[in-house]
Order: C-alpha cells, then sequence, then structure tokens
C-alpha cells in the first residue's frame, strides 16, 4: 500500500483539494483509496458533505487509541474524518512517549486498500510530523507564485529532517502545479525554476484555476460528483493516471468506469461485402476516317470549312461569265452605258433632216436652245448715242 501525504507550508493553495479529489479520481480508476482527514479545520471531512461535529470515529480517536473505522463514501472510497477536538491533539501528545509516531502505529493494521493519503494541516506541527512519519511517499501541491516557491525550501529541510531522524523510507516523488494560469508569465516561470530543482519529480499535469473546483466543497461534492465536464476533473483524473502509472491521455471528460462493470458483449460484425463482378467495358469502335478535303481552284474556303463544320456535302460552284471590262478615256475613267430606262412604248421620233456636207447637231445643245422660247428679233430697240 502506498501511504502519501499532502504537505504545504501555506494554506489556500489547493492542498485540500487536491487530496479530496486526488482520491476520489485514483477510485474511479479502481484502486481502493483511504483518506485520512489531519487538518483541525476539517475541510477534507466538509469537501465530502460529512457533517464533523456527528462523527464519532474521526482521526482524533485514531490518535487517542481509538478503533479504525472510517466511512464508506464509495465502494473504493473511504474517510477518517476530522473535526474540532484535532486542534488540541498536538498539546495532548506533547508528554507521549514516541509522539511522533503515534498514527503510525494507529494505521499498522489497515489492509485492503491500494492508496492512503493523508492530508495534513497546514502547519509544521506535531500532527504533520506523524504524517510524515507514517507515509513513504510526500506529495507538495504548490501554488504557481513567488511567495509559495520561496516557501517550499523550509519544507523540504523538514522533511529532510524528518527522513534522518523519523523515516528512512520518506522522499518527495512529486510536485503538483496548483492554480495554473497559463495566460501569466509569472506562474510559467515558477514552474520552470520547480523543475530545475525537483526534474521529474513535478507532475507533467498542472492543476489550471477553475471556478467549478472552488464551487464544489459548498455542494459537499467531489469534482467528479458535481462537474464531470470541467476542466478541474480532466486534471485530477489526469493526475491520478499519473500517481498510479496509467498510461497519459490526452482528454478524459467522462468519469472513468472500472472494467469489471462492463459486460463482455461480442462486438457486432459488419456484414461481409461481396464484390461486384464489373462488367467487360464494350469496345468502342473509332469513327471512320474522313477523306480530307483538298483545296483546288474549283473550291473556295467555303466549300472546304463550311461542309467540314456543318456535316453538309459541298455546293458546286458555277463558272462565273467572262467580264469584259469597258473602254477607258484618257483620263483612265471606264466609259459605261446608262442602263435602259423602261419607258412606255411610244413612237420613236423621225430623224432630223441634216443638210450635206454639216455635221450632226448635238442632240442635247438642241434640246437645250428648244427650251428658251425667246427670239432675238422682239427685243426692244436700244437708243443710239446720237440721239
Amino acid at each position: 500500500m502506498r501511504k502519501i501525504a499532502l504537505v504545504n507550508q501555506k494554506g489556500g493553495v489547493g492542498k485540500t483539494t487536491t487530496a479530496v479529489n486526488l482520491s476520489a479520481a485514483i477510485a474511479r480508476l479502481d484502486r481502493r483509496v483511504l483518506l485520512i482527514d489531519l487538518d483541525p479545520q476539517s475541510n477534507a471531512t466538509v469537501s465530502l458533505g460529512i457533517p464533523p461535529n456527528q462523527q464519532v470515529n474521526t482521526s482524533y480517536a485514531l490518535l487517542n487509541g481509538g478503533p479504525l473505522d472510517p466511512l464508506k463514501l464509495s465502494d473504493n472510497l473511504h474517510l477518517v474524518p476530522s473535526n474540532i477536538e484535532l486542534a488540541g491533539a498536538e498539546m495532548e501528545l506533547t508528554s507521549v512517549i514516541g509522539r511522533e509516531s503515534v498514527l503510525r502505529d494507529a494505521v499498522a493494521n489497515a489492509s485492503g486498500y491500494d492508496f492512503m493519503i493523508l492530508d495534513c494541516s497546514p502547519s509544521l506541527g506535531l500532527l504533520s510530523v506523524n504524517a510524515l512519519t507514517t507515509a513513504n511517499e510526500v506529495m507538495v501541491p504548490l501554488q504557481c507564485e513567488f511567495l509559495a516557491l520561496h516557501g517550499i525550501s523550509l519544507l523540504v529541510k523538514t522533511i529532510e529532517l524528518v527522513k534522518k531522524r523519523l523515516n528512512p523510507k520518506l522522499d518527495i516523488t512529486g510536485v503538483i502545479p496548483c492554480m495554473y494560469d497559463v495566460r501569466k508569465g509569472l506562474a510559467r516561470d515558477v514552474v520552470v525554476e520547480i523543475e530545475k530543482h525537483f526534474g521529474s519529480k513535478v507532475f507533467k499535469t498542472k492543476i489550471r484555476s477553475n471556478v467549478r473546483l472552488a464551487e464544489a466543497p459548498s455542494h459537499g461534492k467531489s469534482i467528479f460528483d458535481y462537474a464531470p465536464e470541467s476542466n478541474g476533473a480532466e486534471d485530477y483524473l489526469a493526475l491520478a493516471r499519473e500517481v498510479v502509472g496509467i498510461e497519459m491521455i490526452e482528454k478524459a471528460h467522462s468519469p472513468y468506469v472500472p472494467a469489471s462493470v462492463y459486460h463482455k458483449v461480442a462486438a457486432p460484425q459488419p456484414e461481409p461485402v461481396l464484390a461486384a463482378v464489373a462488367a467487360p467495358a464494350p469496345v468502342l469502335e473509332p469513327p471512320p476516317l474522313v477523306e480530307p478535303i483538298v483545296a483546288t481552284p474549283q473550291n473556295t474556303a467555303d466549300e472546304v470549312f463550311g461542309s467540314v463544320i456543318n456535316e453538309e456535302p459541298p455546293v458546286p460552284m458555277v463558272e462565273p461569265e467572262t467580264i469584259v471590262a469597258p473602254p477607258a478615256t484618257d483620263e483612265g475613267i471606264p466609259l459605261i452605258d446608262p442602263p435602259a430606262l423602261d419607258l412606255p412604248n411610244e413612237p420613236a421620233p423621225a430623224p432630223k433632216a441634216v443638210p450635206v456636207g454639216q455635221p450632226p447637231p448635238d442632240e442635247s445643245l438642241v434640246e437645250f436652245i428648244e427650251l428658251i422660247p425667246i427670239e432675238i428679233e422682239e427685243l426692244p430697240d436700244l437708243p443710239t448715242s446720237g440721239a
């Protein structure tokens, strides 16, 4: 059985929260856990919904020779509660011979547990020394702040002194970074500093700041019963896996269920899929080759390309008639007869008689003269200069 003492010199750093939720997480990993509350403030007892003033078999009674009769919170989680009477235990143990090992003798007959977790008081008094003498491992929840880092040196000296004089098997096996806020550079610096001193003893899991962890004790429940989907439940379950030695997982939202509660049911086998025999692809015959059309003087580009595009037979072309260019004048302008006009059928005018030896008159000029019906003989007489 592994006996783990959770100690810290300063209160309010998540020591009791870690003791309660780490115990609950280990119990969910199908391990039997005995949690002993050695804090006179009874924080672990209250966090699990147990009224401290109504209990008889407390840790105070255990230190005074009472029987070990823990409360069974679940099949795998048992609790030895605490009450205010434990505050006077240090004064009462002062006169007892071997006062540093009273708790070790009281739980010597405890059996049937895989883990014993001791939630120590915030002060390094006689109760904490009894817890260190009983345990064989020490885990230190450390707040990621400068003052918490400064006070851990005194805690290490006390542990080394107890190991030298009272418990040679005692050793620091882990430092748990608590209240870790990745947004703060100081939190990252504190983790770097404790890793330089403790090396691999610093747990990879960091307990992030989570309001659900602060709300769970007010409801008397662990984080797994109060908010199983929160970051706090995820972090403490990952921490429990490290403590137990189970392979880490990236994310674990749902609570762990022991393998014993599962029924062995054969997994449904998938129906066999018959591979369909593919029919052979039809062989496509190549299209018939089209004889190329060669352009000749007898066909034009429209005949060649138009027949190919429209897939129509070429239209035979008729050779055009030979056109004879009209005669041209001296200036190079061709003489073209005006088109014949369709006039009504009238008798052609009789040709005028032309005297012999005179050239034929210009028809156009004659017509122009005829359009002016003025006779020269009818003009008035002009006055003479001698009148």
